[in-house]
């Protein structure tokens, strides 16, 4: 059963149906108003972005990116090297790039190849071209209560869609379930920062539905299917950052849609809900960094 007879069926019925959280709006208005901004600017931001290989997922992600940096006026550069450069190669690049007046962010696509750590990658980036917030300065800004020079994107971008609508953070209980260095561990300080009391939850967490039954608000990013409906407590908020293909190929999220619809006041989908926030946030703090340190 599609999400779209879902809402059919519950329409019938006069039912209550969750209001859908549409990333892609979101996202048209953001970028809108930054192309508004953006036409007044004399000089224009440059973001680089360095690509390793071949993988055929991580293309499709930089041309996305790169679409809608022309789209708005963003000086777009793509760096695709062969899967055999070595770490020190490409360390050098990094650092040239640093001291490269012009280049106002820097973006390496994950993930890289196995021969090169990267931390090393990451830690070589300036903190003032850091678009996607990961330095070990913006990390521990973050980390420490503190405003980082910019927030990684994804977690920017599902705080901006929860703001959107208008969904009250502080004092709430929100289970993030993921923990990684990418969404879950950031999020999750943001939401405290946003004085939000937070569960994390991740691979070895026990009795998952017990804990997911208390929350507020549930964010997923693991990257397979684990929450049903029967999970949640009633009128919930789901934020759906996962995202994969199942066995016949379709689009999925961490969340059973069809059940998890029936249970929540609010429901991102997936796709259309968060991955166009994630591209928002990247040209949001592309242009952050140009006001602060270029323009």
């Amino acid at each position: 059963m599609k999400a779209g007879d879902v809402v059919f069926i519950l329409l019938c019925y006069n039912l209550t149906m969750a209001v859908i959280l549409d990333g892609k709006n979101l996202r048209d208005k953001i970028l809108t108003e930054l192309k508004v901004k953006l036409d007044r600017f004399d000089k224009k931001p440059t973001l680089v972005v360095i690509l390793v290989g071949d993988n055929p997922a991580s293309r499709i992600y930089v041309n996305n990116k790169k679409k809608t940096a022309e789209k708005l006026g963003i000086n777009s550069v793509v760096l695709n090297y062969p899967e055999n450069i070595s770490e020190s190669e490409l360390l050098a690049k990094i650092e040239e790039l640093n001291n490269d007046k012009e280049v106002t962010a820097i973006l390496v696509q994950l993930p890289l190849p196995e021969h090169i750590s990267k931390e090393n990658v990451i830690n070589a980036i300036s903190p003032q071209k850091d678009v996607d917030g990961f330095t070990p300065y913006n990390f521990g800004k973050l980390f420490s209560g503190e405003k980082p020079i910019v927030y990684p994107c994804t977690p920017k971008g599902v705080l901006l869609l929860l703001d959107e609508y208008g969904i009250e953070l502080e004092g709430k209980h929100i289970v993030v379930i993921g923990r990684s260095n990418v969404v879950g561990r950031p999020l999750s300080q943001m939401l405290l920062n946003r004085n939000a009391t937070v569960t994390v939850c991740h691979s070895h967490t026990k009795n998952l539905a017990q804990i997911t039954k208390t929350a507020d608000i549930v964010v997923s990013a693991v990257g397979k299917n684990i929450i049903e409906g029967e999970m949640l407590k009633s009128d919930c908020v789901i934020v759906d950052v996962g995202i994969f293909k199942d066995i016949n190929g379709k689009t999925r999220g961490d969340v059973d849609f069809e059940s998890a619809f029936q249970k929540a006041s609010y429901i991102s989908p997936v796709p259309g809900g968060v991955g166009p926030m994630t591209i928002a946030s990247l040209m949001l703090n592309t242009v952050e960094l140009f006001e602060k340190f270029s323009a």
